[in-house]
């Protein structure tokens, strides 16, 4: 592992362009600790959406060049997925790929008697703050405010 990068980012430089050569962009990367299990998971997208056909291709693609890189000391559980419908939204690509999506964004501290607010994602703002569109109106939140954005799906 390259001295000062964390695990996830690692593993993000060897994932990018294996995602790529399968069709796909790589989403996100995370290594945590469920209960007693370390868990590197690896999320995948695509303009059609990530069938367990893909996940399966990328679980096989990466295994040997993790086993190779060896960028995790302890023994951990793969896991290759995709977002799902109702994805977390953690930068500046995520938001800008799921503008005009429906999002709720939820805050540290109430914001007129509310941490929870539904609307439309639009573009952010030029200093990177979060806007929706909800009931007619454009909403602004500082990015320091916003402990999750992510979407949301109404059957």
């Amino acid at each position: 592992m390259a001295k000062g990068m964390s695990v996830a980012e690692t593993v993000r430089g060897l994932a990018e362009p294996i995602a790529e050569s399968i069709g796909c962009w790589l989403w996100d990367v995370e290594y945590v600790k469920e209960g007693a299990r370390r868990i590197l998971r690896i999320t995948i997208d695509s303009e059609e959406g990530v069938t367990i056909d893909d996940c399966e291709r990328m679980h096989r693609a990466i295994d040997p060049v993790l086993d190779e890189a060896d960028p995790i000391e302890e023994q951990y559980y793969l896991e290759v997925s995709s977002p799902g419908i109702e994805r977390e939204l953690k930068t500046e690509e995520h938001i800008l790929a799921c503008e005009g999506w429906d999002v709720e964004v939820r805050l540290y501290a109430p914001l007129n008697g509310s941490k929870l607010f539904r609307g439309v994602l639009m573009e952010p703002a030029e200093n990177g703050d979060i806007r929706i569109e909800a009931s007619g109106a454009v909403m602004t939140f500082p990015r320091n405010t916003v402990a999750k954005l992510q979407t949301y799906f109404e059957l």
